[in-house]
């Protein structure tokens, strides 16, 4: 099995989660935590004043104080972070990106965010009604919407940025295409002289990609909306389903089993999916819908506040189980667990148990996540629970990551609480199972004493 394990799934493995592409989008990503958090945060506050019976003493208390416009500090701050997820993301993947082939990265950041904004329409229908006379409609130019801004292009983003960078690093490398300036020239001036010509071409073969586009293949239709038609919309009804929120977490605990990070390896492939329809939830909770049904279910932080209670393998579920079968063995480990484990963070457990490479463990580290998975997605799904309409930080403790990530609705902490009593019942079984494991070998070590023999 060993063998079979290093010479076929270690290197699949390495080679996915060292991808530079992905590493690219997940840095970029997580980099954008405060914006996104902060941006959330704001929904948040602003929307506590619908919730059925503390909405109304919420609104006086903030009205007291702020005035009535107390929501429009939540909404400017939502305005510059979430409405503009997409101009963040092209310009961190595109740093990193471009330093992962050595590169520094500055120069790709604004080629990128260029060409970007080259496949972005000018023009948009818009509707004029003068003081008096008849209302009139027609192209307008330098109307642009925000959607094409936000989580709704994200992917146009990612792959903007991707291909944006992969053309100017290796135009940067021809040569002929460097611009060498004599060495009395200010460094950062000599270093955008010389990247020059590559950043300009970048540009033109982007921007002719989109006209061709538009003229030869969408039918008119600019890059954003050609993809979401043929390829985001129905991903995303793949995504937002069951098997797909069942299957992430297999893979990413069957990593784990194996000492591979799950996560950090899925993450360049399941964050963007999940960032996109998180934010689709928080602009839908931020413009006031009421109807559950339009909302994503496997969404933003949904692993985080229901499912990786303490960390991948619901850990925190074990270290209750193990405080309540196995105190005295494992005092050290629950000292040493405990702390970070509340925060979702469980290497301690992982690898001091441990978990990793153990057949003891197997089952109930990926059985239960896949439970509390279904569990969770059913909740949501029957209009139970509030879906997520928030972001939170992934250490945010368990219960408290359901309550924050459904805007503060007690139905997210009750399910985090449920799957967490879940967890508690089917790590236990096992707890006592290697407990009794353990105390045999005692035993049998106490009873077995080795003889000495002495040859002369």
């Amino acid at each position: 099995m060993m063998n079979f394990i290093d010479k076929f799934f270690m290197p699949f493995a390495n080679k996915l989660g060292n991808n530079r592409h992905l590493l690219a989008i997940r840095d970029a990503l997580v980099g954008m935590i405060a914006i996104t958090i902060i941006g959330s945060l704001s929904v948040l506050l602003t929307n506590l004043g619908a919730v059925p019976g503390f909405g109304d003493y919420y609104q006086k208390f903030m009205i007291s104080i702020f005035g009535t416009n107390w929501k429009t500090l939540g909404l400017d701050i939502w305005w510059g972070t979430l409405a503009f997820m997409t101009i963040f993301a092209v310009f961190g993947i595109a740093n990193k990106l471009a330093r992962s082939y050595g590169d520094d990265g500055f120069e790709a950041m604004f080629v990128s965010a260029a060409s970007f904004f080259v496949l972005v329409p000018q023009v948009a229908n818009v509707t004029l009604t003068p003081a008096s006379g008849k209302a009139l409609t027609g192209g307008a130019w330098g109307f642009v919407s925000w959607n094409y801004f936000n989580a709704t292009a994200l992917f146009t983003g990612i792959i903007v940025a991707i291909v944006a960078t992969e053309i100017f690093v290796r135009l940067a490398k021809v040569k002929y295409l460097v611009i060498k300036l004599p060495d009395g020239v200010p460094p950062a001036v000599a270093r955008s002289f010389a990247k020059l010509l590559p950043g300009m071409a970048t540009i033109f073969i982007i921007g002719l990609f989109g006209l061709i586009l538009r003229t030869f293949i969408s039918d008119g239709a600019y890059l954003n909306d050609w993809i979401n038609k043929v390829l985001v919309s129905p991903l995303t009804g793949a995504v937002d389903s069951m098997p797909f929120a069942i299957l992430i977490v297999f893979l990413i605990h069957v990593f784990w089993i194996f000492g591979l990070h799950g996560p950090n390896i899925l993450g360049g492939i399941y964050t963007p999916l999940l960032t996109k329809l998180g934010q689709d939830n928080v602009n839908m909770y931020a413009q006031g819908v009421n109807d559950l049904s339009k909302y994503h279910v496997l969404a933003g932080n949904f692993f985080d506040a229901f499912v990786f209670l303490g960390g991948s393998g619901a850990t925190i579920g074990l270290l209750v189980a193990m405080f309540i079968a196995g105190r005295k063995r494992h005092k050290q480990l629950l000292a040493l667990g405990t702390p970070p484990g509340i925060f979702q963070i469980n290497e301690p457990i992982l690898f001091g148990l441990p978990i990793v490479l153990n057949p003891i463990w197997f089952i109930p580290f990926i059985l239960g996540p896949i439970i509390m998975t279904i569990v969770s997605y059913s909740a949501i799904h029957l209009g139970l629970v509030y879906p997520v309409v928030a972001v939170i930080p992934w250490v945010t403790p368990p219960i408290i990551g359901g309550l924050l990530a459904t805007g503060g609705h007690i139905s997210g902490a009750v399910l985090a609480a449920v799957n967490l009593a879940i967890s508690i019942f089917i790590y236990l079984p096992f707890v006592i199972a290697q407990g009794r494991i353990e105390a045999k070998k005692e035993k049998s070590n106490t009873t077995t004493e080795p003889t000495d023999t002495l040859s002369l």
